[in-house]
């Protein structure tokens, strides 16, 4: 056996994934150093309580109540507690005491990103986070290394897993969201309480990491424009299949290109993609990025986005960097963050849409929808229009648009509701992936 140098690991939460991080630490142990150069020692498990039951069976005495105390005289802190406190006081404790840390957690990096990379960089230390934004796919590297020399121009990324189940099973099988929803809390795929996923805020905190890797500035999650999925229906599944597209909540960061120079977009919406388009194909609740490069092109990224052991596979590949840095020596690569472009509010990005209108069934109603639309700078593409039979009232308008200004867009339709001839906005989705 190799007398390898031994590195203090400290782990902070033994839920899902911090459960599976120990024990594969303790079961592949010697495979983890020969790949890192040094024995991974796994000194303590921070943990509320220390009876709770877990997923993967740990050694007690390797169990504590006591985070600061187990911080003292770590090489490598691991936190996968969630949430912003005390996670955060943990994170800036242990890099104040030169550790590396290591950590899954979305919600801390995308509120106090940039403070805890300050840190960091004060210390010499190196943050890492491969497991905060789409699970076990290996994005961020990628975008913080093999992508640096690039200048990405867009991602679109599916980062939410619950979501897309939802989504996925309304489009394949017709099914109700309420339903399809109630199944994934049964299933362990959502939580009790639904919101931070049904509502965009998970995907959102995910967008502004991925965006501020991608053109090296800091994206606040205020910046991040966020929609959520609620308002998803069958018929609204039904029209966009009809047409030929897929409805996917879609994380997206752009490089938008003006007489004043670049500036960024971050936004979370639900979105109509091209059924030929790669993220179209993402079934269940796996996650995709789809990034567009200007040199190196479309690069497409895919896997599972959630899961114990899945997250802990990105974990323990960071651990394992971690300690490669500690055997070779040197301060931390650090956050590139220099570019500090603007991030512009969602009413300055350009897209196609697609509009759901029920109009009255009368002579006239298209000429003047079609004269609202064009007033307000909005150019049709495509429309169609049924009738519920022989006798009704109204009828539904479904209208394609070219690619027009957010802000004229939404305008445009606040005059088409207040117009005499429609009776009701049925729905708005963007049209992403051209």
């Amino acid at each position: 056996m190799t007398d390898y140098r031994r590195l203090r690991v400290a782990l902070l939460g033994a839920g899902s994934v911090g459960s599976q991080v120990a024990g594969l630490l303790q079961q592949h142990a010697d495979e983890l150093a020969d790949r890192a150069g040094a024995r991974l020692e796994l000194v303590g498990i921070a943990v509320r309580d220390v009876d709770a039951r877990r997923d993967v069976e740990l050694p007690r005495e390797l169990l504590t109540t006591d985070a600061e105390q187990l911080i003292v005289g770590a090489d490598i802190v691991i936190e996968l507690m969630g949430g912003i406190e005390p996670a955060r006081t943990y994170v800036l404790a242990a890099i104040n005491s030169g550790a590396d840390v290591v950590t899954g957690n979305k919600a801390l990096l995308a509120t106090h990103g940039p403070e805890i990379f300050d840190a960091a960089d004060q210390v010499g230390a190196e943050v890492y986070y491969e497991a905060a934004a789409a699970g076990a796919i290996p994005i961020i590297r990628p975008l913080r290394d093999s992508l640096a020399g690039d200048r990405v121009q867009r991602i679109m990324a599916i980062v939410n897993g619950t979501t897309n189940y939802i989504l996925d099973r309304m489009d394949t099988e017709g099914a109700e969201f309420a339903d399809v929803l109630a199944d994934a809390q049964r299933l362990g795929y959502a939580e009790a309480d639904p919101t931070a996923d049904v509502e965009g805020f998970d995907a959102a905190q995910k967008a502004a990491i991925l965006a501020s890797l991608a053109f090296h500035t800091a994206v606040p999650l205020d910046a991040v424009h966020r929609e959520g999925i609620t308002s998803i229906d069958k018929a609204m599944m039904d029209s966009a299949r009809h047409a030929g597209y897929v409805i996917k909540l879609l994380a997206v960061c752009e490089r938008l290109t003006g007489e004043s120079g670049d500036s960024i977009s971050v936004r979370v919406y639900p979105a109509l993609i091209d059924r030929a388009h790669p993220l179209a194909s993402v079934h269940g609740a796996n996650n995709a990025v789809f990034v567009q490069a200007e040199a190196a092109g479309n690069l497409m990224f895919y896997g599972a986005g959630a899961g114990g052991v899945q997250t802990a596979s990105a974990v323990l590949g960071d651990v394992v960097s971690a300690a490669r840095r500690h055997i070779a020596g040197g301060v931390g690569v650090g956050e590139s963050t220099l570019a500090n472009l603007p991030v512009v509010p969602v009413g300055r990005v350009t897209t196609r849409y697609q509009i759901t209108l029920e109009v009255d069934d009368q002579a006239g109603v298209l000429a003047t929808v079609a004269g609202i639309l064009s007033e307000g700078r909005v150019s049709i593409a495509t429309l169609e229009q049924t009738v519920a039979g022989e006798h009704a009232a109204t009828a539904r308008l479904v209208v394609g648009t070219h690619k027009a200004l957010e802000q004229d867009l939404s305008e445009t339709v606040d005059r088409l509701a207040a117009s005499g001839v429609v009776e009701r906005v049925v729905s708005v989705l963007r049209v992403e992936g051209d």
